[in-house]
């Protein structure tokens, strides 16, 4: 198994956070544009840029959900493809429990990682959770059916171990 990493600017991930876990309570999200590079057994997604997703991108947004807009997923797709980057996108869950992707996340999962993994031309893609205090994700590496554990988001000098439920789950 790979090592796989995220890799921010300290003052983008905390602008990220700050977006993601507003005080309203509700799910957001973001997307991040990212140079990729394997090296033997480990890859690192790194900033290139990033889009907040606002209120009106979003299909259906509450403390426990969050639909998005097609018209936003073709956007970021393309913003990706333009960049020649990679796509990672992160959302919040409000809650207090360590991060792990929700049965809803997997279930969009099944849909929108093989068309994005198609419309990047085989491009890595992965997708990060962030609660209260912990984070959790998953990075499609070689493939649109082989989920591989983030093994860490590094946001400047620090490091933050992803809690890796996802997969166990």
């Amino acid at each position: 198994m790979e090592t796989v990493k995220i890799t921010f600017p300290a003052a983008i991930y905390a602008e990220i956070r700050a977006h993601l876990l507003q005080p309203e309570g509700t799910e957001d999200a973001a997307f991040v544009f990212c140079n990729y590079e394997a090296n033997g057994a480990s890859a690192e997604f790194a900033l290139v840029d990033w889009l907040a997703v606002e209120t009106f991108d979003c299909v259906a947004r509450s403390a426990h959900y969050l639909e998005l807009k097609d018209e936003l997923r073709a956007r970021v797709i393309k913003r990706a493809h333009d960049l020649g980057a990679s796509l990672v996108e992160i959302h919040s869950h409000r809650s207090r429990l360590p991060a792990m992707f929700s049965a809803s996340d997997f279930s969009g999962f099944a849909d929108f990682v093989p068309h994005v993994w198609w419309r990047l031309k085989g491009r890595p893609y992965a997708a990060v959770v962030v609660a209260e205090d912990s984070v959790d994700g998953l990075a499609w590496l070689h493939g649109p059916d082989d989920p591989q554990p983030i093994t860490a988001i590094v946001a400047g000098a620090g490091l933050l171990q992803s809690t890796g439920h996802s997969l166990r789950g």
